[in-house]
């Protein structure tokens, strides 16, 4: 075999590669936050569908869930929020919607080192367990998200329970 034989078929491979390339860019996948969950509380799934992290302690009746809405993804959608009220007056009007005895208070507005935050309670009469359910929402505003988190238990247990849910609102930054 010919030395020119062999360099023929490795120039034309390196050719069509060199020619070939295209270009790639890096793409950023997933969003990072961070949330305060008590210890007694475990990493769960099933109890919603579009949450991105779900806790629960199945022993004290108490859950949490949190939901981020990207800013950018909304604006594609043609989705706009010129305030973080705007966003929690349009979460609010349809939660619980539904279900029967259900109350929705007035929400509390704080800013805490560049992020929004909207408090408010909901709660309902649940058929099925025959319980009265309380809800503690937090909808928390940063520069590229909203985040809807939801912590839960029985209406009888509110008092226990509402400072550990505010300290879990309260904690998330991204």
């Amino acid at each position: 075999m010919k030395a020119g034989n062999i360099f023929l078929p490795l120039f034309l491979l390196l050719t069509s590669i060199s020619f070939g390339q295209t270009k790639f860019n890096k793409q950023i996948a997933g969003h990072v936050f961070y949330l305060d969950i008590p210890d007694y509380m475990t990493k769960t799934v099933g109890l919603n569908d579009v949450a991105s992290i779900q806790y629960k302690s199945t022993v004290k009746d108490v859950y949490t869930i949190a939901i981020e809405d990207s800013k950018e993804d909304l604006a594609i959608l043609e989705i706009h929020y010129s305030t973080i009220k705007d966003f929690q007056e349009e979460f609010a009007k349809d939660f619980l919607k539904d279900e029967d005895k259900r109350t929705i208070s007035k929400a509390l507005f704080k800013t805490k080192d560049n992020i929004n935050f909207a408090e408010f309670e909901a709660s309902y009469f649940d058929k099925d367990s025959q319980l009265e359910i309380y809800y503690l929402i937090g909808i928390v505003e940063t520069k590229t998200h909203f985040y809807k988190v939801l912590s839960w238990t029985t209406l009888e247990n509110k008092d226990k329970y509402k400072a550990d849910f505010q300290k879990i609102i309260y904690s998330l930054k991204d």
